[in-house]
């Protein structure tokens, strides 16, 4: 019986692919026995669970950009972290290791390649992460999500697969019919989608709530998904607005994206994936302090191929509103957007990743 650990998380954007291999792994050999590690308070101690798998916590925090003060303990928390690692393989002893980015992904890595255990990264950006990139050297073979990416990894190494996506999404047959009334909005209105990524997206929520009015002015409704910190207000205008239905976080997110005529976006590699897969024009709103600026990168990537609208997070409060309410009239616009975004779709990263990580361990 093969144990394989996959280590990650911190935002829904590592773990729902993390669980997507894990159950495409299962799914090729029911008999793998899969443990995963996090970030004790994070959201991957709370959905991994969910899916049905195990997960150890690491006392573990990341770099904090915005308050240099806030890393004051982050080395205790490093080295707490690999002692931690350190037991946690030692016991479960397993054949190989994935990461899928997120900063409790590199003790547990780093230690299965100083123990010679086969590891394997997903990296989901078009801008590689800096713990990926260092991890990467020993890796045994890197998965990316695109194309160009051989100034970060090792040529040999890389596998172009695309990013997991969640099954429910990829193999949805929910029709817009029954998404619309999933949330108890009217089919016969144009609906828009805000996601601002599964921890909630300010700027996203203020220009929003602003210009809350011009979304019934203009016949349209909307599913609005705010993330924690907005989750009052947003609960308040849902009650003033019969046109709006709001919520922290929405499970369900294959009714969200039938439903869904038009989406507001931060522009993180998960979103987009699902985004290509499911086929909807989209305004993306890339987050500003994400590692490397890579979100505008991935952003601007889909823009070069008419694959979507750009909006910096700056200029949200100003434009978003304004844009929504343009793309969602121009019906000719939301057609080319939805071709040129269904191109880049891929339905089977999962699949193949797990495939080719259980083969390669087979040759061992």
């Amino acid at each position: 019986m093969k144990k394989i650990i996959i280590a990650g998380g911190g935002t829904g954007g590592h773990i729902f692919p993390a669980i997507a291999i894990a159950n495409a792994l299962k799914k090729i050999d029911s008999s793998i026995e899969i443990l995963f590690v996090g970030a004790k308070g994070k959201m991957e101690m709370e959905k991994v669970p969910e899916a049905g798998y195990k997960i150890e916590g690491l006392d573990i925090a990341g770099f904090n950009r915005s308050s240099l003060i806030k890393n004051i303990g982050l080395p205790i928390k490093l080295i707490k972290s690999f002692f931690q690692v350190r037991k946690i393989i030692n016991s479960f002893q397993p054949a190989a290791v994935i990461g899928v980015g997120g900063y409790s992904s590199f003790p547990v890595l780093k230690y299965a390649q100083q123990k010679n255990i086969p590891t394997f990264i997903h990296e989901s950006n078009s801008f590689a992460g800096r713990s990926n990139i260092m991890l990467g050297k020993n890796a045994t073979k890197v998965f990316v999500a695109s194309d160009g990416m051989e100034k970060f990894f090792p040529a040999a190494k890389i596998m172009i697969t695309g990013n997991p996506v969640r099954a429910t999404i990829a193999n949805s047959t929910v029709t817009r019919e029954e998404g619309v009334q999933f949330f108890g909005l009217d089919p016969a209105k144009t609906t828009v989608l805000s996601i601002g990524g599964s921890l909630g997206a300010q700027s996203i929520n203020t220009a929003i709530d602003s210009g809350i009015a011009a979304f019934a002015k203009n016949g349209l409704q909307l599913i609005w998904q705010t993330g924690k910190p907005y989750a009052a207000r947003g609960a308040e205008v849902a009650v003033d607005n019969k046109n709006v239905w709001s919520n922290t976080f929405i499970n369900k997110m294959e009714y969200a994206f039938a439903a869904a005529d038009v989406v507001i976006s931060r522009a993180g590699a998960m979103a987009i994936a699902e985004l290509c897969v499911v086929k909807k024009p989209v305004v993306f709103v890339p987050y500003p302090f994400a590692a490397e600026d890579h979100q505008t990168v991935n952003a601007q990537n889909l823009v070069a191929k008419h694959a979507g609208i750009m909006i910096k997070d700056s200029e949200a409060k100003d434009k978003l509103v304004n844009e929504i309410v343009g793309l969602a009239k121009d019906a000719q616009l939301q057609n080319e957007l939805k071709i040129n975004i269904g191109k880049l779709g891929v339905k089977n990263a999962d699949e193949v990743i797990a495939r080719t990580i259980i083969e390669l361990l087979n040759k061992k």
